[in-house]
């Protein structure tokens, strides 16, 4: 697997993959708390209201490409809410699915009208993808992360992220086994300078510890990413948020540059009464 699809694996479906949204009615004038692309902003779906999103990243020397899709659901109120992602990728040679995750999180310190957002998660990692081919790890694994969100003036907002993925076990393509273990963390800064535009710029560091038998590696990735979104809100109270963003490998990543596509679907379980 191409070091930038395994990077945007880690960092997406570490974080985007659970990545969070609470929104005003879809037919009032507010700024965007939509998701970002590679970083989990730390605002749950509001009751009622389903969200979905597609994230599409290709390196732009190459045919290489990653695509994970994501459903949010709120469950029984905006403190609780269940989230899958499901991810595929194309090395160069072939495509494939990768591992699902299952998510969990918690709205703990955040209500309308606040500064800071924290909501922390915990994630199921299902071995649903072939490790022989390089697109999963053979291994039911465990993450955790916490987002925090914090609207620093009246027109900016920072996204701070740290989480570790626990992989015992994992599988690589050639069968061997041994722990795996992942540390993610990223930071954005989010500049709203229209009430349906914003202009972002994210930062996201992943390394991943590996043990096979008396053999221990290391492998990192750094991306800065600037990126723009816009939104467009129906009366029917769907809202969708196209966004494009330009991730740029640095140090451990350098000349690993890709293209990002992002649409976000939301609407609606049912009429508010």
């Amino acid at each position: 697997m191409h070091r930038w699809i395994a990077a945007a694996a880690v960092v997406v479906i570490a974080s985007e993959a659970s990545a969070q949204a609470a929104k005003p009615a879809a037919t009032a004038k507010l700024p965007i708390a939509d998701n970002s692309f590679l970083m989990e902003e730390a605002y749950n779906q509001e009751a009622g209201v389903i969200q979905h999103i597609s994230l599409f990243q290709k390196a732009r020397d190459g045919d290489a490409w990653f695509y994970a899709f994501t459903q949010e659901w709120p469950v029984r109120g905006q403190r609780n809410q269940f989230s899958y992602t499901i991810p595929f990728s194309n090395p160069g040679s072939s495509a494939g699915l990768g591992d699902v995750m299952l998510n969990w999180r918690v709205q703990a310190v955040g209500s309308e009208g606040s500064a800071t957002w924290i909501s922390p998660r915990v994630s199921l990692v299902l071995p649903t993808g072939d490790h022989a081919k390089g697109f999963g790890s053979g291994v039911v694994g465990i993450q955790g992360a916490l987002p925090v969100s914090h609207r620093v003036a009246a027109s900016l907002v920072s996204h701070s992220n740290a989480g570790v993925m626990l992989l015992p076990s994992a599988k690589d393509a050639t069968g061997k086994s041994g722990s795996a273990t992942t540390f993610s963390l990223g930071q954005s800064f989010i500049w709203e300078a229209r009430s349906r535009t914003n202009f972002m710029l994210e930062a996201v560091w992943a390394g991943t510890s590996r043990t096979v038998g008396s053999t221990d590696s290391w492998n990192a990735s750094f991306y800065l990413s600037p990126g723009v979104r816009w939104g467009y809100d129906f009366a029917s109270g769907l809202q969708v948020v196209p966004g494009i963003a330009f991730p740029i490998g640095v140090g451990p990543s350098k000349d690993d540059n890709q293209i990002l596509l992002y649409l976000s679907l939301e609407h609606p379980r049912k009429s508010a009464k």
